[in-house]
C-alpha cells in the first residue's frame, strides 16, 4: 500500500475544500502527511478558517485506504502533485486536482503536441464526420487528442484518432472504472489501451452535472490548444474554450452555416478571434515550430465507416446537464442590482464586483468559491447580462 497515496486522497476527499484551498494547504505544510497530522493549534496558526479545521479534524482513513485498494484491483494508478509522472501542463493551473486517477499508460507530453477536441453532444452526421476526420488527422499529424469521451464529438475524435494508430487522452466526469455512457464502453476499453484514461474522481465515482464544467478544465490544461466541432450557443464544449482561453491556450473552431443552431457556438469563437479551422493541419501547423521534431504535414481522410448505434446522432434525449455559456458582451460597468433573483453563489459573485472589475484569480480569492464552481456562475450571470468580460479577462457588473 503506498502510504504517501493514502494521506494525498485523504486531503483530496475532504469535502468542501477544493483543489485551490488543498494547495494552499500543502504549500503552508509541505506535504500531504503534514497537513493530516497537523492539530487544531496548526490549523488555526496557518490561517485556516474554523469550517475547514473542523474538516481536517476528520483523520479518518478508512475510506482513503478503500480507494487505495479499489485502485489495486482495478489497475488505477495514483498520481499526486508532487509525482515526477503527473502532467505538468495540468499541474501549473492554480486548480489543478490533487490527485490524478490513470487507467493506461499517460503519454509523454513535453515531446508531442496535445490538442483537445470538444464539441456537441448532438452533433449531425456533418459534425460526426468532421470530429472523426480531425481526431484522424490530428493523430495523422504527430498530436495527442485529448476529449472528453462524451457522445457525440468526443467520441468520434477518439474513434477516429484511435482508427489512425494514434493516442487519445480521454478525460472523465467519474470515476475511470465506471462505464459512462454505456454504449461508450467498447471504445473507452481501446482508448485506456492505446492512450490513458484520466479522472480527478476515485473509482466508484458515479457522473454528476457538477462534474463536468470541472473536467473540462483539464481537458483544456493538458493541451496545447482545443478545437470546438459543432456547438450551440449554450454547448458545454464552450466552456471547455474558455477555461483554454484563461489558461492560455489556443482555441480553434470548425466554420458552420450561419443559420444552423450546431454552428452558432463555432461562429461566435471565430468572431472573437479563434483560429478558423478545417483540417488536422490547421492545427498542427501552429506547433511545428515548438515540437519539430514530432510534427509533419498530413492531409489523408479516414475510409467511410458505417457510425455505430452508440455515435449515431440523437434526434431528441437528455444529457448529463452542463452549465450554459455565451459569449461575453462588452459594455460598461454599473452597480449590482437587486440580488434576489440569484442564487447564492451568484450574490457572492456579485457582491464581490461591487467593488470594481476583476480576473478570475481575484474572484476566487475574494468570494472563497473554488474555480469549478465559479466559472460556470460567471457565465450564467452573462447569459442574465448581469456581468460582462471586459478586455483583460476582468468581469464586471454591467450597465442597464
Amino acid at each position: 500500500m503506498n502510504h504517501n497515496a493514502l494521506y494525498w486522497i485523504w486531503l483530496a476527499g475532504r469535502p468542501g475544500l477544493g483543489p485551490i484551498n488543498c494547495r494552499r494547504l500543502l504549500e503552508q505544510f509541505g506535504s500531504a502527511e503534514a497537513v493530516f497530522e497537523a492539530d487544531a493549534e496548526a490549523l488555526t496558526r496557518a490561517g485556516v478558517t474554523p469550517a475547514a479545521g473542523k474538516v481536517l479534524a476528520d483523520k479518518d482513513l478508512t475510506a482513503a485506504r478503500a480507494v487505495l485498494e479499489a485502485c489495486r484491483t482495478a489497475g488505477i494508478r495514483t498520481l499526486t502533485l508532487k509525482d515526477p509522472a503527473y502532467p505538468n501542463r495540468l499541474r501549473q493551473i492554480v486548480d489543478a486536482p490533487v490527485v490524478l486517477y490513470c487507467g493506461g499508460s499517460l503519454p509523454e507530453q513535453d515531446s508531442r503536441p496535445c490538442i483537445g477536441l470538444v464539441g456537441s453532444r448532438k452533433a449531425d452526421e456533418a459534425g460526426l464526420a468532421a470530429a472523426r476526420r480531425l481526431g484522424w488527422q490530428i493523430a495523422g499529424c504527430g498530436g495527442v487528442v485529448v476529449t472528453g469521451m462524451a457522445k457525440g464529438v468526443d467520441a468520434m475524435a477518439a474513434r477516429g484518432a484511435l482508427e489512425q494508430g494514434g493516442t487519445v487522452i480521454g478525460v472523465l466526469g467519474c470515476g475511470i472504472d465506471v462505464v459512462y455512457p454505456r454504449e461508450n464502453a467498447a471504445l473507452l476499453r481501446q482508448v485506456r489501451e492505446q492512450g490513458c484514461l484520466l479522472s480527478e474522481y476515485p473509482p466508484g465515482t458515479k457522473p454528476n452535472a457538477r462534474h463536468f464544467p470541472a473536467r473540462n478544465r483539464i481537458i483544456s490544461a493538458l493541451s496545447d490548444g482545443v478545437v470546438v466541432v459543432q456547438a450551440t450557443a449554450a454547448s458545454g464544449a464552450l466552456i471547455t474554450a474558455r477555461w483554454a482561453a484563461d489558461q492560455g491556450r489556443d482555441v480553434f473552431a470548425v466554420p458552420g452555416p450561419a443559420e444552423a443552431p450546431l454552428s452558432r457556438g463555432c461562429n461566435q469563437l471565430l468572431r472573437e478571434g479563434a483560429i478558423l479551422t478545417e483540417s488536422g493541419w490547421d492545427v498542427l501547423r501552429e506547433y511545428e515550430y515548438r515540437y519539430p521534431t514530432a510534427v509533419r504535414e498530413y492531409h489523408g481522410r479516414p475510409p467511410a465507416a458505417e457510425l455505430s448505434p452508440a455515435l449515431k446522432p440523437e434526434p431528441q434525449g437528455r444529457s448529463v446537464p452542463q452549465s450554459k455559456p455565451v459569449p461575453a458582451p462588452r459594455q460598461e460597468a454599473r452597480r449590482a442590482p437587486d440580488l434576489s433573483g440569484f442564487s447564492p453563489d451568484q450574490q457572492t459573485i456579485l457582491r464581490a464586483l461591487e467593488a470594481g472589475p476583476m480576473q478570475l484569480d481575484e474572484l476566487i480569492h475574494r468570494t472563497g468559491l473554488p474555480a469549478a464552481r465559479i466559472l460556470p456562475q460567471l457565465t450564467l450571470l452573462q447569459m442574465k447580462k448581469t456581468i460582462a468580460c471586459q478586455p483583460g479577462k476582468r468581469y464586471s457588473i454591467l450597465k442597464p
